[in-house]
C-alpha cells in the first residue's frame, strides 16, 4: 500500500477520519475532502502527515466538485488506486414532521454523492486497476422507525455498490460496501463520548478498511457488516 493514493470523501471527521488515519499509518498518500474549509484544515494538521495529505473543500452533492477533486489528486499525486465513498449525513424522524429539505439533503448526499464520487473517479482507478469501497449502514438491510430518509438512501447505496461491483469487475476494479452498526462520532447530533465504551470506534472501521485493501487480488469481500460486540 505504500506509495498509493486514496481518496476519502468526508474525511474530515468520524469514520472518515479514522479511515485517513489507518491508510496514512500503512505508507499511503491520502487525499480527504469536506464542506468546511476549517474542519478540513485542521483535520490535515491533525493527521500530521502533510506530505501526504491533501485536503481539499468540496461537496459530493456536486459532479463538477467531485471532476475537480480527481484532478487535484492526480495533479498532486499522479494517479488514484482507492476511493473510499464515506460522506453522508442523517435527518430522523416519522413522515410526519420530515421536511422535504431533510430528504433531499439526505438522498443528495448519501446516495447521489457516491454515484458523483464514483462517476469522477471510476476512469482513473480503471488504470490503477482500483478500489471502491462505500460506507454504508446496517440501516441499508434494516429498517426502523423514523428513518425513511435514511434507510432509503442507504438500502439504495447497499444496492447501487452491489451493482456497482459487477459493472467494474471486468475492469480489474475491486468494489464493496463496509455497513457498520452504532459507532462513536459526532453522527446525528450525538456526541463521540456517548456510549464510546461500546460503540464501534471510527479507527475500527479504519482497519477493515485497510483489511480490504490488503486481501489477495483473487477474494472480494463485497458486503462487510459490522456490529458492536455489545449493546451497552
Amino acid at each position: 500500500m505504500k506509495n498509493k493514493v486514496a481518496l476519502v470523501t468526508g474525511g474530515s471527521k468520524g469514520i472518515g477520519y479514522g479511515i485517513a488515519e489507518a491508510l496514512l499509518n500503512e505508507g499511503m498518500n491520502v487525499v480527504i475532502t469536506g464542506r468546511n474549509e476549517e474542519s478540513v484544515r485542521e483535520a490535515v494538521d491533525q493527521l500530521d502527515a502533510s506530505d501526504r495529505t491533501l485536503g481539499l473543500v468540496a461537496d459530493v452533492r456536486l459532479l463538477d466538485n467531485m471532476e475537480n477533486v480527481v484532478q487535484e489528486t492526480i495533479a498532486r499525486f499522479g494517479q488514484l488506486d482507492a476511493l473510499i465513498a464515506n460522506a453522508g449525513i442523517g435527518h430522523f424522524g416519522p413522515i410526519t414532521t420530515l421536511t422535504s429539505e431533510q430528504w433531499n439533503a439526505t438522498i443528495d448526499t448519501n446516495l447521489t454523492g457516491v454515484f458523483n464520487s464514483v462517476k469522477a473517479s471510476v476512469e482513473a482507478l480503471k488504470a490503477s486497476k482500483g478500489y471502491i469501497i462505500t460506507i454504508s449502514s446496517l440501516a441499508g438491510t434494516n429498517f426502523f422507525a423514523g428513518g425513511t430518509a435514511y434507510n432509503a438512501s442507504k438500502f439504495g447505496l447497499t444496492g447501487f455498490t452491489q451493482a456497482l461491483m459487477l459493472d467494474l469487475r471486468d475492469d480489474d476494479i475491486k468494489v464493496s460496501t463496509i455497513m457498520p452498526g452504532s459507532v462513536s462520532s459526532h453522527f446525528g447530533g450525538r456526541s463521540p463520548e456517548e456510549g464510546k465504551e461500546w460503540r464501534i470506534q471510527p479507527e475500527d472501521i479504519g482497519q477493515i478498511t485497510v483489511d480490504l485493501l490488503k486481501m489477495h487480488p483473487r477474494t472480494l469481500p463485497s458486503k462487510v457488516e459490522v456490529r458492536p460486540s455489545k449493546t451497552s
